[in-house]
């Protein structure tokens, strides 16, 4: 049985554990948070070491990137981490996430019955989600890019994928220096709300993003909006639930009640595949999903909003 490890900074209480079978071989599958702990990741990580298939890296990312064909930068807290590792592959979402979230909306648009076409859509942090930022513009939507004000807490929107852009190849120099902490909710603070920026979610039809970041700031009044994520629990459907969603959509499939992140999606089709991560190009993961039939998890939780 193949074993893949996910080791997350996020919070404990979002630990799962699944075993699959996927074509006809069997996969643990398993998340590890360390409620912000760098050293206690950097542990786990040292202490399974050549005892699992592969690991991948959450509640972070190893790489951002300036656009779709832009320059690739290293976040250099996310680096050091990873040096505690010399025998197992690691991974991080960023290698199928782009070609992935763009085929979801595109699967959304063109194999569902949910209409995007001219709805205004909120992505929370952009610049690790270009693919699903694209997906979006190809599909008719008003966007909203939230990079300013969800990552540096300043409340201006960005409306132009060109500004992305200009955001990025400004910005990112400088941030993949900052201390992961600052630049994502880790821990404890996955558990707070902020109701800060709530008038952006309320003029949205769409919310796009990393759900931690969404659940940060989402209102209690959610009525009718259309939330495309990932890394969800059974609880958290409950939640958007009560709050009134009406569509709630992973970009990862569903593992006995719960949508793992994009890095975990990674490590278990690097794990279905019997190669390296260096082995695979974006195409091939997108094979690897069509063979294994793997698909977005889409659910109606409300009656959608007229």
């Amino acid at each position: 049985m193949k074993k893949v490890l996910g080791v997350s900074l996020g919070s404990s209480t979002r630990d799962h554990k699944v075993v699959v079978e996927v074509l006809g071989e069997k996969i643990e599958i398993e998340r590890r948070g360390t409620d912000g702990d760098v050293k206690k990741m950097m542990q786990i990580f040292q202490e399974n070491d050549g005892k699992v298939d592969i690991f991948s890296l959450g509640g972070t990312d190893l790489y951002l990137y300036s656009g779709p064909q832009g320059k690739r930068y290293t976040i250099k807290e996310s680096e050091k981490i990873i040096r505690a590792i010399k025998k197992t592959p690691i991974v991080d979402g960023t290698g199928i996430k782009y070609v992935l979230e763009k085929s979801v909306v595109k699967y959304i648009d063109t194999q569902t019955d949910i209409p995007l076409k001219g709805k205004k859509a909120l992505v929370t942090i952009t610049v690790d989600r270009f693919g699903m930022a694209e997906g979006l513009i190809e599909a008719g939507c008003e966007m909203t890019f939230g990079d300013l004000i969800f990552c540096l807490n300043i409340p201006i929107p960005l409306h132009s994928f060109r500004s992305i852009e200009i955001f990025a190849r400004l910005l990112l120099p400088i941030l993949i220096y900052v201390p992961i902490k600052y630049l994502y909710p880790t821990g404890e603070k996955q558990e707070k709300s902020n109701l800060k920026y709530v008038k952006y979610f309320q003029d949205a039809d769409i919310i796009a993003g990393d759900y931690l970041g969404i659940s940060q700031y989402m209102p209690e009044d959610m009525e009718g909006k259309i939330i495309i994520t990932n890394t969800i629990t059974s609880s958290n459907v409950e939640d958007l639930k009560k709050r009134g969603v009406s569509y709630l959509i992973t970009t990862t499939p569903e593992f006995e009640g719960r949508s793992f992140g994009t890095n975990v999606f990674q490590a278990t089709l690097v794990a279905i595949s019997g190669k390296s991560p260096e082995e695979l190009q974006p195409e091939d993961y997108l094979k690897l999903i069509e063979k294994t039939g793997f698909k977005p998890r889409i659910e109606k939780l409300n009656r959608a909003k007229i």
